[in-house]
């Protein structure tokens, strides 16, 4: 079970829900810390959709760019703006699967996640505990290599890191290195040796010259290059249609979607204004997720690491439905997947209620 911790101020409004707990094993699961939680009132203007009074809304999230609408929406209160007298109460995690567990053990309602571990839960439920309702952020992942490497074929008996068995960036190294002719194996062997662990690990790893490489998502990709003096041999968007692919999404506790859709609504009108702020103000937005992840782990990202970062990096909440059927057969492919039947996963009604309120063109799943 991962260990949270939350510092609300708010008075917590703890519900009963009904469920069991279903294990998820995908590498080492690690929950590094909480986030405060406030209740909020709606700004002018605003839907205040959710505004049933006593709901809480346990919202998880990553302290990494990768996860910046969370981390923006969070910081200008925009979620709360949207919820009215609903308590949204933050937990910050690390892992993927982590962030699984918790919605497994009804510690969490929404998070934003990864497509592989989103996959994973869907899968390990038999397809019953979740529901992706958003995109969130494309790009931002690639194949970082000492100087030296020029080619796949120089990293034949060499040894490259990735965050986490099984996660998105996993997948995506195993894959490309199968589609290279180089084999790997879960245990560390095959022609390429796999070192799944944490992305900070990797750097001191890189920098001694433990590691030849790493596929790992921004900024670890600017730090392996600037701190590191590594270079990209593999920018996964040249891997993909148009240069897209999921990177991460929201999924929703399906229980919660159910019981309370009109605070996953406000939660999407929160995200959708956290997009508009990024769009509209990228100096400002990025300052904003600096502060949260500052707020988390006691260090802020380099400006120089975070503006390198920010520009290989795409916020939309187009879920990108195709690409992540394509990272299931690949997970499938490899043998971590029995299935790659990810049809029902998607959810997108409430979202594109939001965006035809908008005006802007809704997104499509899988169906």
């Amino acid at each position: 079970m991962p260990v949270t911790r939350s510092t609300s101020r708010a008075p917590k409004r703890r519900r009963a829900l009904r469920g069991g707990h279903l294990s998820l094993v995908v590498g080492l699961l690690v929950v590094v810390a909480g986030c405060s939680g406030t209740a909020g009132t709606a700004a002018p203007g605003s839907s205040a959709a959710g505004g049933a009074s006593g709901v809480t809304i346990r919202l998880g999230y990553f302290p990494n760019i990768t996860h910046s609408p969370a981390l923006v929406a969070k910081q200008k209160r925009l979620f709360e703006a949207r919820l009215g007298s609903a308590t949204v109460e933050y937990k910050s995690f690390n892992a993927g699967p982590a962030a699984v567990e918790a919605i497994f053990a009804d510690a969490l309602d929404i998070t934003y996640i990864g497509p592989n571990p989103s996959i994973n839960a869907y899968q390990k439920s038999n397809g019953s505990a979740v529901r992706i309702v958003a995109g969130s952020t494309s790009g931002g992942a690639a194949l970082v290599v000492r100087p030296e490497i020029g080619a796949a074929g120089d990293l034949r008996g060499k040894t490259v890191a990735s965050p986490q068995l099984g996660n998105t960036q996993d997948v995506a190294l195993r894959t490309w290195l199968q589609g290279q002719g180089l084999k790997t194996d879960t245990s560390g062997g095959g022609d390429v040796s796999v070192k799944p662990q944490e992305n900070a690990d990797t750097l001191t790893a890189f920098k001694s010259g433990d590691i030849a490489g790493a596929w790992v998502p921004e900024p670890w990709v600017t730090r392996l290059v600037q701190e590191g003096g590594g270079k990209v041999l593999v920018d996964e968007r040249t891997l993909w249609p148009d240069g897209k692919f999921v990177t991460t999404d929201i999924l929703v506790r399906k229980q919660f979607l159910d019981a309370h859709p009109d605070q996953v609504k406000a939660v999407l009108e929160g995200h959708l204004d956290a997009i508009d702020l990024i769009e509209r103000d990228p100096a400002g937005a990025q300052k904003a997720a600096n502060d949260e992840i500052r707020a988390v782990t006691q260090k802020a990202l380099p400006e120089a690491v975070i503006g390198a970062a920010w520009k290989n990096l795409t916020f939309t909440a187009d879920p990108l439905a195709a690409t992540l059927q394509r990272s299931a057969d690949a997970a499938k492919n490899l043998g971590q997947l029995k299935s790659s039947d990810v049809r029902d996963i998607y959810d997108l009604t409430l979202l594109n209620a939001v965006l035809q309120a908008r005006g802007k063109p809704a997104v499509k799943g899988l169906g």
